[in-house]
């Protein structure tokens, strides 16, 4: 639908602002609306127009993504009086692409039916990197065929874009991503504290087991930056806590235990506790320093 597709995008933040770009440089018409305007001032540069609240934007644009921080800013940014169900156009295409709640990707998808308009769950998984490169990992829920009309738009900013489902399969798949990765940052930071204290030089540790049976995304590209005490935030420990509470809560209603999950929540709550839940998650290291 490129032809035709006005986008609008909510949230430029350490991941939003290179998935906006993207969007800008293959050439589709973008309004962007962030709560702090100057996060948005690179890609107005750029070209982007410039929306002064959720509701205008929702008045120019066809197609709509949010990639902001929490269930309750999602609810607000949808379902509010000011927010893009009730002020939005028949026909609008809404992908919100926050990783939040299953229930609320349901009652979203609901809503939107009623006024004549598509909305899909489609959280991400890559991280800064994954976001700068257009190499996100995209999860999608909602009717199939809105996921065909607008996998074009998907496509400019992820490279692993599967459907999964009805409305809430992309949440719930994304939390399969986080249950993944909690137990993966233990193994991977306990690993590199382990090589330290045997004396081991950790670059070459890590050339040796990035290849075998121990690589993971996570020890390719977080654990250099651990080694270089870069703690700043491709992922924040403050979102990681949110996702692996949403999973503990879901894997609870399914009557399911998940004490590795447990584990690295609590290990990061610790974290955030002592200041650091606007550090990257590879800050995990500081627990064990």
């Amino acid at each position: 639908m490129k032809e035709n597709a006005i986008i609008g995008f909510i949230g430029t933040g350490v991941m939003g602002k290179s998935m906006a770009h993207h969007l800008l440089k293959a050439g589709y018409e973008l309004y962007v609306y962030t709560r702090t305007k100057e996060k948005a001032e690179e890609l107005l540069i750029q070209g982007a127009k410039w929306a002064d609240t959720p509701k205008e934007l929702a008045q120019h644009a066809n197609v709509i993504i949010t990639m902001i921080g929490y269930p309750k800013d999602v609810e607000d940014i949808y379902l509010g009086e000011q927010g893009l169900i009730v002020n939005g156009k028949p026909g609008t295409y809404m992908i919100d692409m926050t990783t939040s709640t299953p229930s609320l990707a349901e009652r979203i998808a609901s809503e939107a039916k009623k006024k004549g308009m598509a909305a899909l769950d489609a959280p991400v998984s890559g991280g800064d990197i994954g976001a700068r490169d257009a190499k996100l990992a995209i999860m999608v829920g909602g009717e199939e065929e809105d996921f065909k009309t607008v996998q074009p738009i998907l496509e400019v900013m992820g490279n692993n874009i599967i459907y999964q489902g009805k409305a809430g399969a992309g949440q719930h798949t994304k939390m399969c991503n986080q249950i993944t990765i909690a137990s993966t940052m233990i193994g991977v930071t306990e690993a590199i504290v382990y090589a330290k204290k045997a004396g081991l030089d950790p670059d070459r540790v890590l050339q040796s087991i990035s290849t075998g049976a121990a690589s993971s995304w996570s020890l390719t590209n977080l654990v250099p930056r651990m080694v270089k005490e870069d703690f700043e935030p491709g992922f924040y420990i403050k979102h990681f806590i949110k996702d692996m509470t949403i999973a503990l809560e879901e894997a609870d209603k399914m009557g399911m235990d998940t004490p590795g999950l447990a584990l690295s929540k609590s290990l990061y709550v610790q974290l955030a506790e002592a200041g650091e839940e606007n550090s990257g998650t590879q800050a995990l290291y500081k627990y064990y320093k």
